[in-house]
């Protein structure tokens, strides 16, 4: 999948340009990012899709020296069970 990153969020279209995924993190007022909604299309769950979309999302906020956190449901778990 070709993931496109922006400054707090990382996302993929399929051929149509229609969002297939997309995972969302926000500044907070200290070093912390929130990871805030994950989404994935019905057509690519079950494949590994939000777990990228997590990884990806924690290794973009590390690399700006910021904290991992989550409000995020699915992020929230993958953060707990890592």
């Amino acid at each position: 999948m070709n993931f496109i990153k922006e400054e707090n969020r990382i996302y993929c279209v399929d051929t149509k340009g229609n969002l297939v995924a997309e995972i969302t993190f926000q500044k907070l007022k200290n070093d912390g990012y929130n990871i805030d909604h994950t989404f994935v299309d019905e057509s690519l769950r079950g494949k590994g899709v939000a777990k990228q979309l997590v990884e990806l999302a924690i290794d973009e906020i590390k690399s700006k020296g910021g904290q991992v956190q989550a409000t995020c449901s699915y992020a929230k778990h993958y953060l707990n069970n890592k």
